[in-house]
């Protein structure tokens, strides 16, 4: 198991709602720390492989169990 210091849960949230609950809980942690999202909506593995090449955030892992898709994104150094 990751180290992680926020957890989001956008369960049963489609498009773009695990994305916008993302980027919400990535503004209230710190550059380096890191942010597990939960979420069931198969277009999110897209959807967070696309912010993060966007935003520069750093997707470190993404494991899809039983349709429950795990994702761990550092947030970029902002100095």
């Amino acid at each position: 198991m990751m180290h992680f210091d926020s957890e989001v849960d956008a369960t049963g949230l489609k498009c773009p709602l695990p994305i916008l609950k993302c980027k919400k809980s990535l503004n209230e942690i710190k550059s380096n720390q890191v942010l597990k999202i939960i979420a069931t909506d198969p277009g999110s593995k897209k959807d967070f492989e696309a912010f993060c090449r966007q935003t520069g955030h750093t997707l470190l892992s993404m494991e899809d169990k039983n349709n429950i898709i795990i994702f761990y994104i550092k947030k970029r150094d902002l100095d």
